[in-house]
């Protein structure tokens, strides 16, 4: 495959060790970042590289956002590694830095906020099984997905550090691709980026381009699946989401938004935005970091292509999450006290959602 020879070309021109890309563009508060988490001897001014692997500035915003040190970092750690061991509820969970700090980092380093989020974690995993199986991008419908560019990160970081994951909703084709090959991307796209401790530390933007979106794309999903991945992904999937700016919604759509917004905290609806053209989405975003589809410098396809070399780089990490397994819910506590496995469906607003769905299909 010509992929596979340009990753083998590309590692052996970066000689297995960690590289950082930097390219200038007309605002000087981007930069073009790809990570590569290979053992390396490159070493940075003060102890934050070691102890985090990131550099004292990303560390500053650690410090000031989530009131991250050393000493708060390292105690955590060692309370979260404690409670795994002692847990009888589940098994096989990664214990290693990294993969632990997803939860307290997201959680501001409260160690019981980030156990229960450990716990909805892995039930999300569980209960959505039909949907986020075999999170292999490599596998041929979920390859295709990627390719076609229906979801993807931009390598251009904004001024505040974060990574930009673009999406185009009329880049999926309803009639070769179902809910299961967008979910298994999405999810294979969040686990990867939350391999990188600067994604986990200054968090994710999402854009989402609805224009040519029809009903046949809607009717992929299942309205119960979505209602619930819409209300426990926030607080079951550990990313720090930044901001939230959608563009080209057409009318029958704000149905569906509506419902959904109903289904997530304050705080997201908050960083929420909704923008009739690309125009106004750049007044908010800065350009550059955006694909040249949407008003950036950067082919979409290069793009992606970058991506996949980072896809490729943590397959493996990615894939190994597969044998993590929650053996009981007891332990988790829903975010209103109530029972979050009730099935019910005017509890869980089936009504709300079922009726949006319905309008969408009228309209």
């Amino acid at each position: 495959m010509i992929f596979t020879q340009q990753c083998l070309f590309f590692y052996l021109a970066l000689d297995l060790r960690s590289t950082r890309i930097y390219q200038s563009h007309t605002m000087t508060t981007t930069r073009v970042i790809l990570n590569f988490p290979w053992t390396s001897s490159e070493k940075l001014k003060g102890d934050f590289f070691q102890d985090t692997g990131v550099t004292d500035a990303v560390m500053k915003i650690a410090r000031k956002e989530l009131r991250e040190d050393k000493t708060i970092r390292e105690q955590s750690l060692e309370q979260l590694r404690e409670w795994l061991h002692k847990n009888g509820d589940v098994e096989n969970v990664r214990t290693d830095d990294l993969f632990l700090l997803r939860f307290l980092r997201t959680k501001k380093f409260s160690v019981p906020m980030a156990q229960q989020m450990i716990l909805k974690y892995l039930n999300f995993r569980k209960v959505f099984t039909h949907l986020i199986h075999t999170l292999d991008f490599m596998s041929p419908s979920v390859l295709k997905l990627l390719n076609s560019g229906y979801i993807f990160p931009s390598p251009i970081r904004d001024k505040h550090g974060r990574r930009i994951i673009v999406g185009f909703a009329n880049h999926l084709n309803p009639a070769e691709h179902n809910s299961s090959d967008m979910a298994r991307l999405h999810f294979i796209t969040y686990e990867t980026l939350m391999e990188d401790p600067e994604n986990q530390i200054c968090g994710l933007v999402h854009i989402g381009d609805f224009k040519g979106i029809s009903t046949a794309h809607i009717a992929c999903w299942n309205p119960t699946d979505f209602l619930r991945i819409m209300k426990w992904g926030e607080q079951s999937v550990p990313m720090r989401n930044k901001e939230v700016h959608l563009v080209n919604v057409p009318s029958t759509v704000k149905y569906i938004i509506e419902a959904g917004k109903a289904m997530v905290s304050k705080k997201m609806k908050e960083r929420l935005q909704v923008h009739v053209t690309v125009p106004d989405l750049c007044r908010k975003v800065d350009p550059a970091c955006l694909p040249k589809e949407l008003g950036g410098t950067m082919p979409m396809a290069e793009m992606i292509e970058l991506w996949k070399m980072e896809l490729a780089a943590k397959r493996n990490l990615v894939l190994s999450t597969s044998n993590m397994r929650i053996l009981s819910d007891r332990g988790i506590v829903s975010r209103n006290g109530t029972d979050r496995n009730n099935n019910n469906s005017n509890s869980l607003g089936m009504e709300t959602i079922t009726g949006s769905f319905r309008k969408l299909e009228v309209d």
